[in-house]
């Protein structure tokens, strides 16, 4: 979990991360459901923290765990949004 008691340089980066998938995702239109039900309810800088939350959790898992991260790949019909 992102916090502000954490690393301030790991936790900018994380989120200028997020913010960046969020750019290049905006010209292809396709986002994860779990993003764009966000973006549906939330401004997007809190979206963009939300994924930054998001990656961090990803990020520990497979480092304590020291298994290989595999993305499920997306159904082309889920995760427009317009």
């Amino acid at each position: 979990m992102i916090t502000r008691a954490g690393d301030e340089t790991l936790r900018s980066v994380l989120v200028a991360g997020a913010i960046a998938i969020r750019h290049i995702r905006r010209g292809r239109g396709a986002v994860s459901p779990w993003l764009g039900g966000l973006l549906k309810h939330k401004p997007q800088k809190l979206a963009a923290v939300g994924l930054a939350n998001n990656i961090a959790r990803i990020a520990w898992k497979v480092m304590t765990s020291g298994d290989i991260y595999r993305a499920e790949p997306m159904p082309p019909a889920l995760g427009r949004v317009a």
